[in-house]
């Protein structure tokens, strides 16, 4: 087949051999590419210096182990060389988000930004053959006769992609397997006032991104499994004359490892354009004298509600908190004057009694304690949770491959901030940051106990600050 029939764009194939698979703490230690233009087919591989030891996993899987690459080039070295091969080509890697976020995460270590499309050859098989069901590279091998001569080894994989390029293309038409490349990669026009690299740079991994309009302000602000995907799909044919499209300025993104980061990430974007809300405030049960408990409102600004044990829902401001606690007392037919609703005389019924939804509390039919026990029972479900810790703790949510690990350290409900690693988040704590200096934030407090409750999220107690 004419090579041109094969390269619709110059393209590069990689694969590379990595420590591990945590895009934070991992290194490669080797990388293979296999460049494919109008000039030609050409190869080049290296082992890589990771500056660390490999482990005896690593070298089982891959035959690399820490003597063979103590002397080689270390990755700065080698930067300069790798991006000039990368640059202008379709990136092409099996599971791509892998081999093209260690190229980028590597890159971003030297204050350099990795650009350019990439095109995951998992997905790819998916596309053109969807009547099969596994896709990884072993069976691919397998099921289409290619003969691999060191399987783990950088170059070797990458001559398995090429090769498998190659009969892909005797097997379907160029045009089907081409139109499919351009579905995946996904490269719409964009609106003339968005920079157009930023289609490179969207990455295909969970979290969430936020749209802004040309003044700064948001327009809109979700969050995805896929951010690449779902932005880019607010650009296609068919949507560029809408408002949205026509009004977005600047796009800003947050890659997560799960979907409690990209609520996280969600609720902050949207933070930016609430002001900050001093009326925010909830009932709390407090006993005036035996058996008799009563509601009084309380403020956020005066009550740290992240640590109190006897509040009773989240209420924006006054009014909203009012009309919810008549719409409990109707419900569970309690009393007006007992809950401060209304006003009537000393031994007069109150309107609720009135209207025959109270017992008789304002006029003695109900004793005091059966009241207070109603009422609390109707409370119940609108209860706060206090904080469960003895102080701050990490929250860690690994995505489903293992890529990438996130550390979410929070104290009394707050949200501190999100590292990568055990060490930096203890190292976080130790500057002394804590929840007492940030606003109760009623967003964050339901996804965090949200995700609490299911059980799934793994806790790590962080000491407490010394000086605190």
């Amino acid at each position: 087949m004419p090579p041109s029939r094969l390269i619709p764009e110059p393209l590069i194939f990689c694969d590379l051999e990595t420590t591990g698979a945590n895009f934070a703490n991992d290194r490669i230690i080797e990388i293979g590419l296999i460049e494919v233009d109008e000039n030609g087919v050409r190869e080049w591989s290296s082992l890589v210096n990771p500056d660390c030891a490999i482990s005896a996993f690593i070298t089982g899987l891959t035959g690399i182990d820490t003597a063979m690459v103590s002397s080689a080039p270390s990755f700065a070295q080698l930067a300069p060389l790798i991006a000039d091969k990368l640059r202008g080509r379709l990136f092409i890697a099996h599971n791509a988000r892998f081999d093209h976020g260690f190229l980028k995460r590597e890159f971003k270590r030297l204050g350099i930004e990795f650009r350019g499309p990439s095109l995951c050859t998992v997905k790819l098989s998916r596309k053109l053959f969807p009547q099969f069901f596994r896709h990884n590279l072993d069976t691919l091998v397998e099921r289409y006769g290619v003969k691999v001569a060191e399987r783990h080894r950088a170059l070797a994989d990458a001559r398995v992609l090429w090769d498998l390029w190659q009969r892909w293309h005797e097997l379907l038409p160029p045009e089907t397997l081409h139109q499919t490349v351009a579905t995946i990669v996904g490269r719409p026009e964009l609106p003339p006032q968005l920079d157009s690299t930023l289609i490179d740079d969207l990455p295909e991994a969970a979290g969430a991104y936020a749209l802004y309009g040309e003044r700064g302000e948001l327009l809109q602000a979700k969050r995805s499994t896929n951010i690449r995907q779902q932005v880019l799909a607010l650009f296609t044919v068919e949507r560029r004359d809408t408002a949205l499209a026509r009004n977005t300025w600047r796009i800003e993104w947050r890659e997560t490892a799960g979907e409690l980061g990209a609520r996280l990430h969600e609720s902050e974007f949207s933070s930016t354009q609430r002001k900050p809300n001093d009326a925010l405030c909830s009932w709390q049960l407090t006993q005036y004298a035996e058996g008799d408990f009563r509601p009084h409102l309380v403020h956020a600004q005066d009550l740290d509600f992240g640590v109190s044990d006897d509040l009773f829902g989240l209420y924006t401001n006054r009014r909203d908190a009012i009309h919810a606690l008549r719409k409990i007392a109707d419900a569970h037919r309690l009393c007006y004057r007992q809950l401060g609703l209304g006003e009537s005389a000393k031994g007069d019924s109150c309107i609720a009694y009135q209207q025959k939804t109270c017992r008789g509390t304002c006029v003695g039919k109900e004793a005091l304690s059966v009241h207070s026990a109603r009422l609390m029972s109707a409370l119940a479900k609108f209860k706060l949770t206090a904080w469960p810790y003895q102080g701050p703790v990490g929250l860690l949510e690994s995505d489903e491959f293992g890529m990438r690990t996130d550390f979410h350290l929070v104290d009394r409900w707050r949200y501190l901030g999100t590292v990568h690693n055990e060490q930096s988040l203890f190292e976080r704590q130790e500057s002394g940051e804590n929840g007492a200096s940030i606003a109760f934030d009623p967003d964050n407090y339901r996804i965090f106990k949200k995700f609490l409750q299911t059980g799934k999220i793994r806790v790590i107690p962080i000491p407490p600050h010394p000086l605190l």
